[in-house]
């Protein structure tokens, strides 16, 4: 898809932006070759093919889901400024 000085011109318009006049036929041929590209992609049969979520097949490393450290909340609700119910009580700071 080809694009010419007037599709620039409203293009830019469109997205308020200012383009001067020396810089039209240099963005009419870059935004005409990264068209063309695009219509390269979308020509291409992707059908049976999965979307991949990473360019690489590389799985994730994942350690092992084990308890390191011993539960300490009781005595952190007991070093706490206020602590009610196993929660901790901060001021009320939106009225």
């Amino acid at each position: 898809m080809a694009l010419n000085r007037t599709d620039v011109e409203r293009i830019a318009h469109l997205a308020r932006l200012e383009v001067g006049e020396q810089e039209l036929a240099a963005y009419a041929e870059t935004l005409s070759r990264i068209l063309g590209l695009i219509e390269q992609m979308n020509a291409i049969d992707t059908d049976g093919i999965a979307p991949m979520a990473h360019p690489l097949d590389a799985g994730l490393r994942l350690r092992a889901d084990e308890v390191t450290e011993r539960d300490q909340r009781e005595r952190f609700q007991a070093i706490a400024p206020s602590a009610q119910a196993g929660l901790y009580l901060v001021p009320k700071v939106i009225e």
